[in-house]
């Protein structure tokens, strides 16, 4: 039997003093934040790494041709700029409407000077974009040439 002056020998339970006990407290308590923050952070960078892979990587890309009917700026909150290009094989037959959007003021601008006349537009097509926000959609046009 120990006294209250007798040290408990190691390996006891309660020969820790209150100091070592509220040290390695603290320390779990450190390292739980830790998860914690690690589980929140996770899925945010990685939703944040796939729009940005999914915004600069191009599914596919080519040229359309056809007449440039209608383009404008639209958007509640994010304004994009959105065109349509009337495509036609045969003369007389109703045209394929095809639907765009541009990135850049200054294609948008060239587009702009070009509405009415026979175009040819080099698009990439953006697949998985997660909101309209970046354009209403999947095909963005980045240069424009007219058809004399």
């Amino acid at each position: 039997m120990t006294t209250p002056s007798d040290p408990t020998p190691e390996g006891e339970p309660g020969s820790d003093p209150p100091a070592v006990e509220a040290k390695a407290k603290k320390s779990r308590w450190r390292r739980w934040k830790v998860y914690v923050w690690i589980g929140l952070l996770t899925p945010v960078l990685l939703f944040v790494l796939y729009t940005v892979i999914a915004y600069s990587w191009s599914y596919s890309d080519g040229d359309r041709s056809g007449i440039l009917r209608k383009f404008s700026r639209k958007g509640w909150l994010c304004k994009t700029w959105e065109g349509e290009l009337a495509m036609t094989t045969v003369p007389g037959v109703m045209p394929e409407l095809w639907a765009f959007t541009v990135r850049g003021d200054s294609t948008a601008a060239k587009i702009n000077a070009a509405i009415g006349r026979e175009v040819v537009v080099h698009y990439g097509e953006h697949r998985g974009l997660w909101t309209n926000c970046f354009g209403e959609t999947k095909y963005f046009v980045d240069s424009v040439r007219v058809i004399q």
